[in-house]
C-alpha cells in the first residue's frame, strides 16, 4: 500500500481593489476642514467691522481652533475609540458643518468664539481619526499611498481652500461664505457616508493585529478579509522591512514631527519679510510666490503617493537633507531672484511630502489596535510645533533678527535628522531582537 501525503493548501484571496473613492471623498472632507479652519485669516477687515472687535481678535479665531485642536484631541479620541470609525467620522463632518453654521449666524464675537471651539472639538478627532481611517483600508506597503489621497485634501486647502474662501467672502459677505462652507461640509458628509468604507473599531481589533495586519485588506463590498496570517517570528526579517509595531515607534515619530515642525514654523510664519529681501521680488507678487510653494507642496504631496511613501525609511532622511540645502540655498542666494525662488520651490515640494511622509511612518510603526489614538499624538504634536515655532520665531526675531531664522531651522533640520537616523536604527534592532 502506498501512502501519499498531500501538501495542505493555502488559503489565499484575490487583492482587494484601492478604495480610491472613499479616499477622495475623504480628502474633499480634509479640503472642507482645513478651510474652515484657516477661513478668518482671509476676512480680517469684513469680521472685525461687523462684529466690532479689533483684526487681532478676529486673527484669534484661527488660534482658538489650534489650540483647541491641540488639548482635546488625544482625549477625545481615546474616549470615542468604542464607537463606529465610519458613524464617528461622518459625524465629525456634521459637526464641523453645524460650527461654520453658526459662526455664519453668531450675533456677537463671544458666540464666534464659541462656535470655533466646537468646531476645533470635531477638526482634531476628526484629522486624528482620518489618517488611521486610510491606513485600516490598504495593507501596510499602501499606507503611503493612501494617505497621500486622503490627506491631499489638506495641501489643497492652503492653496486653493483660503483664497477661495477669502474671495467667496469680499464677493458676498462672510457670514454667506461660512454658509456656503457649512453646506458643503454637509455635502462632504454625505459623500463619505456613501463612498468610504467601514473599518472594525480599535476595541475591536485582533489583539495579534500587529502581526497580521500586513496580510489584511479592505473590500468595499465585504469588509475584512483576512489573507494568509503570518506572524513576525515565522520568517526573519529582511534588512529594510517594516519595523515590528510598537508603542515606541509611535512616541519617536510623534516627537520628531512636532521638532520639526517647530523648525519650520519658526521660519515660515516670518517668511514674507524674508522673501522680499532674499529674492528682491515687491511685496504685490508675495502672493505669486506663496501660492507657488503651495502648488510645489502639491507635487511633493503626489510624490508621496507615487513612490516616496512607499520607502519613508529612505525618503524621510533625504527629504530632510534637501530641506537644509534649499534654505542655505536662499541664504547663500540672497539677493539673486532666479537661483533664489528656485531654492524656495524645491523647499516647497520638500515640505509637500515630509509631514505625509512623517505620518506614513508613524502609522506603519503604530499597533493595529492604538492607530487612532496614535495618530491624535500625532495632530497633537503637529499643532504644538505650529504654535511652538511661530512663538519661537518671534523670540528669535526680536533678538536676534531676521537673518537668524534660516539658520535656525537648518539647525533644527540637523538635529531632526539626527533623531531620524537614530531612532530608526533602535526600532531596527528591536525588531530584529524579538
Amino acid at each position: 500500500m502506498t501512502i501519499t501525503s498531500a501538501r495542505p493548501s493555502t488559503p489565499t484571496a484575490p487583492p482587494a481593489k484601492f478604495p480610491l473613492a472613499g479616499l477622495l471623498a475623504l480628502a474633499v472632507a480634509t479640503f472642507l476642514s482645513i478651510s474652515g479652519e484657516m477661513l478668518p485669516t482671509g476676512l480680517l477687515p469684513e469680521m472685525s467691522s461687523e462684529l466690532g472687535v479689533s483684526e487681532s481678535s478676529i486673527g484669534l479665531l484661527v488660534s482658538v481652533f489650534a489650540f483647541t485642536v491641540v488639548l482635546t484631541s488625544t482625549t477625545l479620541t481615546h474616549l470615542t475609540r468604542r464607537l463606529p470609525r465610519h458613524l464617528l467620522i461622518v459625524g465629525l463632518i456634521v459637526v464641523l458643518a453645524i460650527s461654520a453654521g453658526l459662526t455664519a449666524i453668531a450675533p456677537t464675537y463671544e458666540l464666534v468664539v464659541a462656535s470655533r471651539i466646537l468646531g476645533g472639538l470635531a477638526h482634531g478627532t476628526f484629522w486624528a481619526i482620518g489618517g488611521a481611517y486610510a491606513a485600516h483600508l490598504v495593507p501596510r506597503e499602501q499606507v503611503g499611498r493612501a494617505l497621500a489621497v486622503a490627506m491631499s485634501g489638506g495641501t489643497l486647502a492652503f492653496v486653493l481652500g483660503v483664497p477661495l474662501g477669502t474671495a467667496a467672502g469680499q464677493a458676498l459677505g462672510w457670514r454667506p461664505a461660512f454658509g456656503l462652507l457649512a453646506a458643503l461640509m454637509a455635502v462632504g458628509a454625505v459623500l463619505v457616508w456613501r463612498l468610504l468604507p467601514p473599518v472594525p473599531t480599535p476595541a475591536d481589533s485582533d489583539p495579534d493585529a500587529e502581526s497580521t495586519e500586513a496580510a489584511t485588506t479592505m473590500v468595499p463590498a465585504t469588509g475584512s478579509v483576512p489573507i494568509v496570517p503570518t506572524r513576525a517570528s515565522s520568517a526573519p526579517r529582511r534588512r529594510g522591512s517594516l519595523p515590528k509595531p510598537s508603542v515606541l515607534g509611535v512616541v519617536f515619530s510623534c516627537v520628531i514631527t512636532a521638532v520639526f515642525m517647530v523648525g519650520h514654523y519658526s521660519f515660515f510664519t516670518f517668511i514674507a519679510p524674508y522673501l522680499v529681501r532674499s529674492t528682491g521680488i515687491a511685496e504685490s507678487s508675495l502672493s505669486a510666490a506663496l501660492f507657488a510653494f503651495g502648488i510645489a507642496g502639491g507635487v511633493g504631496l503626489l510624490m508621496v503617493g507615487w513612490f516616496l511613501g512607499k520607502r519613508p525609511r529612505i525618503s524621510i532622511p533625504i527629504g530632510i537633507g534637501v530641506v537644509a540645502v534649499s534654505v542655505f540655498a536662499m541664504m547663500a542666494f540672497e539677493g539673486q531672484p532666479t537661483p533664489s525662488l528656485i531654492a524656495f520651490v524645491v523647499w516647497g515640494v520638500t515640505f509637500g511630502a515630509l509631514p505625509p511622509l512623517f505620518q506614513t511612518r508613524m502609522l506603519q510603526v503604530a499597533p493595529a489596535k492604538m492607530r487612532d489614538l496614535a495618530s491624535a499624538f500625532y495632530t497633537t504634536g503637529f499643532n504644538a510645533g505650529i504654535g511652538g515655532g511661530a512663538l519661537i520665531g518671534a523670540i528669535v526675531l526680536d533678538g536676534a533678527g531676521l537673518d537668524a531664522l534660516p539658520v535656525l531651522y537648518i539647525v533644527v533640520a540637523v538635529v531632526v535628522l539626527g533623531l531620524v537616523l537614530v531612532t530608526d536604527r533602535v526600532l531596527a534592532v528591536r525588531s530584529a531582537r524579538s
